[in-house]
């Protein structure tokens, strides 16, 4: 069964750390990632550019509107995500639990839709 672990953090706070501490960070997730290779849980892992970076769209009557940044405003921010394979919640969290991130924001598990796992 497969599990996408979303994380977020405020943003603002990680683009403020000096580049010796973002590295840090860094070697700490790509460990996490390594934990989980050797679990046999790994899929695959992913950061996102910032959301200032990024659009929201809407289309409604076939009118596209497009909007700079999110849609909706909120103190943390999704950041990037790894999905896993466990054989059930019990193990995500477990698994969860595990990754650095968590000490940054919260990590929303997730199972994929019955049907609808990707390969």
């Amino acid at each position: 069964m497969k599990f996408m672990l979303m994380l977020f953090a405020d943003e603002k706070v990680g683009t403020s750390f000096p580049p010796e501490e973002m590295a840090k960070a860094m070697e700490q997730m790509y460990a996490y990632q390594q934990t989980l290779e050797k679990a046999g849980a790994f899929v695959s892992t992913a950061a996102l550019a910032p959301t200032w970076d990024g659009r929201t769209i809407t289309k409604f009557d076939g009118e596209l509107k497009v909007h700079d940044g999110p849609y909706a405003e909120t103190r943390e921010q999704f950041g990037g995500y790894f999905m896993i394979e466990a054989p059930d919640m019990e193990r995500a969290i477990e698994l969860a639990a595990l990754c650095p991130a968590a000490t940054w924001g919260p990590i929303e598990i997730r199972p994929f839709h019955p049907g609808y796992e990707p390969d």
